[in-house]
């Protein structure tokens, strides 16, 4: 899922081009870093989910090992082999998302690092592009701005803004689609 946009990211930033191309690429690696912010937000929403669903399993199977004591101290055999039978399909089930837990939470630590790399790359890409006449006039008035006690948004939270905008946008589709299924 990353591998289409780090190497985005990684063709934006090898590419020599010329200046009037930069501000393209660094418009496409500022996509691809938003992109990325998304499939990370949505990676850490899967692995909370399967971490709730690995707890539940995990409930189920203290539930059927409990029943299966009662039933052998009331000597019940019958309920006894069904709660045996139960507690070894929901051991079987825990361990498997036990793996899925682990492996959801060594893919997000990935995807954190990438974003991260791509984050610092974009930073340096839009410090090594050439300004327009625009941007240093927006430069010289941030600087009046904070000069007189304002703040500037930074690019983090422009990128979560986008991100979030983005995340948004997917949900709704999403939304869509399923209504129109119903």
């Amino acid at each position: 899922m990353f591998d289409r946009l780090r190497t985005a990211l990684r063709a934006a930033l090898d590419a020599a081009t010329p200046p009037a191309n930069v501000r393209d690429l660094v418009r496409e690696m500022r996509e691809a870093v938003i992109e990325m912010k998304v499939a990370v937000v949505e990676l850490r929403d899967t692995v909370a989910r399967s971490v709730e669903e690995l707890e539940a399993e995990r409930r189920r199977l203290a539930d059927a090992e409990r029943r299966g004591r009662l039933a052998g101290e009331i000597q019940d055999h019958e309920t006894v082999d069904v709660a045996v039978r139960f507690a070894a399909k929901h051991r079987e089930r825990v361990a498997v998302l036990e793996r899925k837990v682990a492996a959801g939470r060594e893919e997000l630590a990935l995807a954190e690092r990438d974003l991260g790399e791509m984050r610092a790359d974009l930073m340096r890409a839009q410090a090594e592009r050439p300004a327009t006449e625009a941007e240093r006039t927006a430069e010289r008035a941030w600087r009046e701005v904070e000069r007189r006690g304002g703040l500037r948004p930074d690019l983090d939270a422009e990128l979560d803004r986008a991100a979030r905008e983005a995340a948004a946008d997917q949900q709704l589709r999403d939304l869509k689609k399923r209504m129109k299924k119903e």
